[in-house]
């Protein structure tokens, strides 16, 4: 018994001894980048971002009409004028699918709330689920919309 676990203790020190971290030549991933969260558009910025409902304050979600839930993605754009750093309304419309090509519906409503103006849509979403949206933008005033393209991926256990 004291020979076998003198074998197992010596054992462990030699795997363990090797353990000291990434040697000179070995190969460290580096991180990706965040993926942007707004675009320029001219004289326009388009800001957007996208979240399970579940992290919303419940006062939040309430006041909005929003669910509540894991399973649930909130789509959130708004639209600043560069010039003078002022929310402008817009014409926003998005088309989102899952990396299968299923269409996921998305219906985008205005929310103002003060000077403050935003769009934002919600959609059901499973575990692991990576949206990609694509979002049609035209600020009033602006004669041709601009398209924005982002993806995100959804964890819901």
């Amino acid at each position: 018994m004291r020979a076998l676990r003198a074998i197992i203790t010596l054992s462990a020190i030699a795997m363990f001894s090797g353990c000291g971290g990434p040697g000179d030549n070995a190969t460290v991933p580096t991180a990706e980048r965040a993926e942007a969260s707004d675009v320029d558009i001219g004289n326009h910025v388009v800001h957007f971002s996208a979240q399970s409902t579940d992290q919303l304050p419940p006062e939040v979600a309430r006041a909005y009409n929003i669910v509540r839930s894991k399973n649930r993605a909130m789509l959130n754009v708004s639209v600043i004028e560069k010039g003078t750093n002022t929310p402008v309304t817009a014409e926003v419309t998005v088309k989102t699918v899952n990396l299968t090509g299923q269409l996921k519906n998305v219906t985008m409503r205005m929310i103002q709330e003060q000077e403050a103006i935003y769009y934002i849509g919600e959609t059901p979403v499973a575990n692991q689920e990576t949206l990609i949206f694509d979002i049609s933008v035209k600020p009033a005033g602006v004669d041709e919309a601009s398209d924005v393209r982002f993806k995100r991926q959804f964890y819901t256990d």
